[in-house]
């Protein structure tokens, strides 16, 4: 879409959601995107993220200069128990959910926002209700195939709700299915231009053997106790068949490293540990071959966008089971492999050896993953925000 700089010569845009990466960053990645396409049509892009003020997103917005304000957030703490969604704890913080709208309401009428994208997590609730309230236009996303809480409710009242899947589509309520749109899920741009070669490079990994193919294990930021576990059970067999990059979590090197000096010399030059991986990153996951990981909404956005070939082990704990759904979602289509409930050793070994030991097995399913990805999310996401700021939706 083409920014009319002669119009508006500023784009008043309001973004909310948060609480988690997974909320987070797509927003983040989608207002860049939208900054670049007013600035190329001679307008100027104004933000301003309301939030939770504990929440990860103010912590983003301080590091990247973007005006913050916080509204109160009432949270719900799911159960599979009816009488347990009533505890004293989630009436206290859903009462809060009206001190909250009248909050954002406030910001609204002072701010005059073109429009609103809201990427979910509990803080949209408020704020894209207020949002309806003051008949500003309300974009809703969806990161994951089923839809979380805050955008079940907010997908009823939205100017558009755009989705990150096809199979959301018959997820959506009723009501929101003739306004829905798919655009996929934003990916930082970065991860998408890594090169192989520059990754060995960057790594100083000269154990490296371009005979054998690279896994690249990880299990977010943080790193993860099970998948680091696991991992290190079958690490001698691994070794023998492959390269390994293993993103442990800063916590879980030391540990790691000790079973690591067991291991004979000619297979530990295969082992690469690190506790974090930064701007190496998009060249670790093009010189990867096959990932093992969680499968959180990002994760399975990067990985479909790029084609990788994955083994997830999903977060149990993940809300509503999402990163169970995500994974079971592609390994149905064959474009990973989903190990679920109570995971072994013997299971991920099982899952790997196939991959590992067929190139073409491993190229199918990267295959397949690629046409899951929409690398061009970003891109669709931000034409879909100011088409309905425009009121072309």
């Amino acid at each position: 879409m083409t920014f009319d700089a002669g119009s508006a010569r500023t784009f008043r845009l309001l973004v909310t959601g948060g609480g988690t990466g997974g909320h987070t960053y797509p927003a983040l990645t989608t207002l860049r995107t939208i900054a670049a396409k007013v600035a190329a049509s001679g307008g100027a892009l104004e933000v301003l993220w309301v939030g939770d003020r504990d929440g990860l997103e103010a912590r983003v917005c301080a590091e990247e200069g973007i005006r913050f304000e916080a509204v109160a957030v009432g949270k719900i703490r799911r159960s599979s128990n009816p009488l347990k969604l009533a505890s004293p704890t989630n009436v206290r913080d859903m009462a809060r959910v009206p001190l909250g709208v009248a909050q954002a309401r406030r910001i609204i009428a002072a701010y005059a926002p073109d429009v609103v994208l809201s990427t979910g997590g509990y803080v949209a609730i408020p704020v894209g209700l207020a949002s309806r309230a003051a008949r500003r236009p309300l974009v809703v996303h969806e990161q994951t195939v089923r839809l979380g809480l805050a955008n079940k409710v907010l997908a009823k009242v939205a100017t558009t709700v755009a989705v990150s899947s096809e199979s959301t589509l018959p997820l959506l309520p009723e009501a929101a299915r003739s306004h829905a749109v798919v655009t996929g899920n934003p990916v930082r741009p970065d991860v998408l231009i890594g090169r192989p070669g520059k990754a060995v490079e960057a790594l100083g990994w000269h154990g490296h053997d371009r005979r054998l193919p690279t896994v690249y294990v990880t299990g977010g930021a943080q790193g993860s106790q099970q998948i680091n576990t696991l991992v290190a059970e079958i690490l001698p067999w691994l070794l023998e068949r492959s390269n390994v990059v293993h993103q442990c979590g800063r916590d879980h090197v030391e540990t790691l490293r000790q079973g690591a000096a067991r291991l004979p010399a000619a297979a530990a030059g295969h082992y690469f540990l690190a506790g974090y991986m930064g701007a190496e990153l998009p060249d670790v996951l093009a010189l990867a071959d096959v990932v093992v990981s969680r499968s959180g909404a990002g994760t399975v956005a990067e990985l479909t966008a790029l084609g990788r070939a994955a083994v997830f082990i999903p977060l149990a704990s993940s809300a509503g089971g999402e990163q169970a759904h995500n994974a079971r979602h592609l390994a149905d289509a064959g474009a990973a492999t989903a190990l679920l409930g109570e995971v072994s050793a013997a299971d991920l070994r099982t899952a790997l050896a196939p991959l590992l030991a067929d190139p073409v097995r491993r190229a199918e399913m990267a295959a397949r993953a690629r046409q899951q990805g929409r690398p061009d999310a970003a891109e669709r996401l931000a034409d879909v925000v100011m088409a309905a700021a425009h009121g072309a939706v």
